[in-house]
């Protein structure tokens, strides 16, 4: 019990950790502006910054794999909760794996492979991570499945928003006025996701293992 516990609470942690990551690399970088630049932006190559950010990051996914083996461990015959572990799992191994060894290119440069391989590994990751969300919303009860369709429908909107503010802007060198702000409303959406999740399933070992948002397990 104490372990699951202690797994689970690696998702409250690594969403936490990831947002120091994110404070503390952005506040030692000479010029760069919260506001209108992406948390890409902070490891990107050559960035002054990357090598604190990529280091704080390490950690935060290997909490996340940790997180992914606490829900695991707390799905009992729960396909739904089973079959999000994995995924959680995967997209902390895929960060870890992937995710640190394509950086997107320094601003006013063409992103090249690099650059295109960020994004793509990026979209991978958040397919597996809206496919996590789906299965762990069909097994933790109503209130449960509402909250993670609004995660999913401000993600969606907000990253949309994103990927339309940057385009080729980033690439041109040109201003991103609030590109910064819009990327990290969806950024912390989903990774308030995490410590939610966590949470439930918390919660859930208080209240016992049979009911789950009032809902019985199967």
């Amino acid at each position: 019990m104490r372990v699951r516990r202690a797994l689970l609470g690696c998702g409250i942690l690594s969403p936490l950790l990831y947002a120091l990551a994110d404070g503390l690399a952005g506040l030692t970088s000479a010029g760069y502006s919260f506001r209108d630049q992406t948390i890409s932006e902070l490891g990107a190559i050559g960035a002054p910054s990357r090598p604190l950010f990529s280091m704080l990051l390490i950690p935060t996914y290997l909490l996340l794999v940790a997180f992914g083996v606490g829900v695991r461990r707390s799905a009992g015959g729960r396909r739904g909760v089973r079959w999000a572990s994995t995924l959680l799992i995967a997209l902390g191994i895929l960060a870890l794996a992937v995710g640190q060894f394509v950086p997107m290119r320094p601003r006013g440069t063409a992103q090249g492979l690099s650059g295109t391989l960020h994004l793509v590994e990026g979209g991978v990751a958040m397919l597996v991570l809206f496919t996590a969300m789906g299965f762990a919303a069909t097994a933790l009860g109503r209130w449960f499945r509402l909250y993670t369709l609004a995660t999913i429908a401000l993600v969606l909107v907000f990253g949309a928003w994103t990927g339309v503010a940057a385009g080729p802007r980033i690439a041109a060198g040109l201003p991103t006025p609030w590109l910064g702000v819009i990327e990290r409303v969806w950024w912390y959406v989903y990774q308030a996701w995490f410590v939610t999740l966590a949470v439930t399933l918390l919660r859930e070992g208080r209240s016992g293992p049979d009911t789950i948002g009032g809902e019985e397990t199967p």
